[in-house]
C-alpha cells in the first residue's frame, strides 16, 4: 500500500529495523561482578503496547454507540471547520501556506472550492480552522480531540491513491484510535485533569493522536507506530501564554500536521525512543509534559472487543464559540436574565444593576475583566456572564466588535467582582459557576449552572448538534450540500469509499 502512495506523494518508502541488545555492565574487577543488567523486553514496555494496539486495532472492535459518538463527533468538527474558514486567522493561515510553500494539490481545504495543498499543509490550515473561533468539542481530562485528528485523517485520505479504496469504517477507526490514544495519555496524570497551566493539552496529546490515527490509516506496523508516537512527542508542546490570542489556533494546526508528519516519517523507517511513554528514571520522555505522569500499558483487543474511552465517557459539544470554562457562567448568568426580564419591561438595563459577583474556578488565563479582542473575550467569564446577562444567552454573533463594544455591555464590565471558592476546582468534570446580581434596590438575584447542556453528562442530543451544525457549515456552504454531508456522516460507517465524504467538503 506504502509504494502506491509514493508514487502518488514522490516519497520513497523503507523499512530499518533494529534489535535490541542486552546491555552488560562491570560492577567491581572480579569475573563474578559481570552481569546482564535487566530491562524490558521491547515487546513488554508501555510504548510497544500502545503500537501494538494502533497496528492491531479492527473496525470490528468499534461498537455501535462508540460509532455514534464518534460520527457526531465528525459532523460536528466539520461545521465548525467549515465556519472557522471565515475568519482572519484562517485566512492567514492559508496565504502563509500557498505563499511561502510549493504548490502540490492533493488535500482539500473547509471552505475553498478548487483549493488543495499537500497533506500536510491541508492538515495544517484545516486545523487552523477548526480552533479558529473555539467552537471545537472537548473531553475530559481537558483537551481537545477532534480538532488534532479530523484533519489530519481527511488530508491522508486525500493522498491516498485512486486504487486504494478507504471505506468509512476505516475511516472511522483511523479517527477513534486518534481519539483513543489521547485520552489514554491523557488519563496518565491527575495534573491532566485540571484546567491547564503550563502546556496546552491539544498540542500534547493531539499531536500524539494524529499520528496514532495516521499510523493506523497508513497500516503501519506495530514497532513503526511506536516510532510514529516517539517521532510525534519530539514535535508536541506549546505554552498556555498564547491562549486567547490569534496564535491558539495554531496550536490545533501544528497538531494534526507534526501528528501526520510524524507518521509518514515513521513510515519511511525513521526510528525514535523505544520508551517514549515509559517511565525511565532520570530520563524525560512523554513524562517531561507532565510531573505526576504514571503510564500504564494499553491491552490491545481480543478478538472479540475493546471498550473505547468514548463508550465510557461522551464528548462535550459546545452550544456558542469560546473556552469551555464560559458556558457555565453563561448558563448561569442566562437564568438570571430571565429573572430581570421578569421584574422590568422586558429588557435588561445596566442602570438597575449595582454589582454583579461570579463564583469561579481560579484560572487566570479565562479571568479577564476587560477583553480587547474576540479571543480574548472568547476566555473571559467576565465578557461571557455579561453578554448572557443582556441578550439571555451568548451566540456566535455575540464576539463581533457591534456586540463588544456595546456601552451597556461595557457598564456591567465595570460592576462585576469574582470570587474563588474552595469547592470550585479548575476542573471540567467538578466545576460549577454561579452569577449573583444585586439591584439599586439591594434585591439580590441568583443563578448557578453544574452541568451545562452540552457536557458530557448532559450531552447535546442529535437534534441539537445537526441544528449547530447547519448553523455553521451553511454560513459557506448551500443548503443542499449541507444536508449532503449530514446524510454522508450518518452513513459514515456503511460507505464503501470515504471519498464521498471528502468530496462535499468545499
Amino acid at each position: 500500500m506504502l509504494d502506491k502512495i509514493a508514487k502518488k506523494c514522490h516519497f520513497v518508502h523503507f523499512v530499518l529495523q533494529k534489535t535490541m541488545r542486552p546491555v552488560l555492565a562491570v560492577r567491581g574487577l572480579h569475573k563474578s561482578a559481570v552481569e546482564v543488567l535487566k530491562q524490558p523486553a521491547p515487546e513488554d514496555t508501555v510504548t510497544a503496547s500502545f503500537g501494538k494496539f494502533i497496528s492491531e486495532v479492527r473496525p470490528q472492535h468499534l461498537s455501535s454507540l462508540v460509532l455514534h459518538r464518534s460520527k457526531r463527533m465528525v459532523l460536528d468538527s466539520i461545521g465548525v471547520g467549515l465556519i472557522g474558514s471565515t475568519t482572519d486567522v484562517f485566512e492567514l493561515a492559508l496565504q502563509h501556506c500557498q505563499y511561502m510553500y510549493a504548490p502540490d494539490d492533493i488535500s482539500s481545504v473547509y471552505g475553498r472550492r478548487g483549493t488543495r495543498l499537500s497533506p500536510t499543509l491541508a492538515a495544517f490550515v484545516n486545523g487552523v480552522a477548526t480552533h479558529s473561533m473555539d467552537f471545537d468539542d472537548t473531553w475530559h481530562p481537558a483537551t481537545h480531540p477532534s480538532g488534532a485528528v479530523l484533519p489530519a485523517v481527511l488530508a491522508l485520505s486525500d493522498m491516498m491513491p485512486t486504487n486504494r479504496k478507504l471505506s468509512g469504517l476505516d475511516f472511522l477507526l483511523a479517527f477513534n484510535v486518534g481519539i483513543e490514544i489521547q485520552g489514554r495519555l491523557m488519563r496518565f496524570s491527575n495534573e491532566a485533569r485540571n484546567i491547564p497551566k503550563r502546556f496546552h493539552p491539544p498540542t500534547v496529546v493531539g499531536t500524539m493522536g494524529s499520528a496514532a490515527a495516521c499510523a493506523r490509516l497508513l497500516s503501519l506496523d506495530p514497532s513503526q507506530c511506536s516510532h510514529a508516537l516517539a517521532i510525534a512527542a519530539s514535535l508536541s508542546g506549546a505554552p498556555m501564554a498564547n491562549a486567547a490570542t490569534q496564535s491558539k489556533p495554531l496550536h490545533i494546526g501544528n497538531a494534526s500536521r507534526l501528528g501526520l508528519e510524524a507518521a509518514l516519517l515513521a513510515s519511511r523507517g525513521l526510528e525514535a525512543s523505544s520508551l517514549v511513554l515509559d517511565a525511565v528514571p532520570g530520563v524525560a520522555g512523554f513524562s517531561a509534559f507532565y510531573e505526576d505522569y504514571v503510564p500504564q500499558p494499553l491491552e490491545s483487543p481480543n478478538n472479540d472487543s475493546h471498550v473505547f474511552l468514548l463508550e465510557e465517557q461522551d464528548m462535550g459539544f459546545k452550544r456558542f464559540p469560546a473556552h469551555l470554562g464560559m458556558h457555565w457562567v453563561a448558563d448561569a448568568a442566562a437564568s438570571v436574565h430571565k429573572l430581570l426580564v421578569g421584574l422590568g419591561p422586558g429588557t435588561v438595563s445596566p442602570a438597575e444593576v449595582q454589582d454583579i459577583l461570579l463564583r469561579v474556578p481560579k484560572s487566570k488565563y479565562i479571568n479577564r475583566p476587560f477583553p480587547d479582542s474576540e479571543h480574548e473575550a472568547r476566555h473571559s467569564f467576565q465578557f461571557n456572564a455579561c453578554s448572557a446577562l443582556l441578550d439571555g444567552e451568548v451566540t456566535v454573533e455575540s464576539f463581533t466588535p457591534a456586540a463588544m463594544n456595546r456601552s451597556d455591555l461595557h457598564a456591567l464590565l465595570s460592576r462585576v467582582h469574582v470570587e474563588h471558592p474552595q469547592d470550585n476546582p479548575a476542573n471540567f468534570n467538578l466545576m460549577y459557576g454561579e452569577v449573583q446580581v444585586t439591584l439599586v434596590g439591594g434585591d439580590i438575584l441568583k443563578g448557578r449552572c453544574d452541568t451545562f447542556y452540552g457536557h458530557w453528562r448532559n450531552p447535546l442530543t442529535d437534534e441539537s448538534l445537526r441544528k449547530k451544525f447547519r448553523n455553521n457549515a451553511g454560513v459557506v456552504l448551500p443548503s443542499e450540500k449541507v444536508e449532503g454531508l449530514v446524510d454522508v456522516v450518518e452513513e459514515l460507517d456503511r460507505l464503501k469509499d470515504c471519498r464521498v465524504l471528502l468530496s462535499k467538503l468545499q
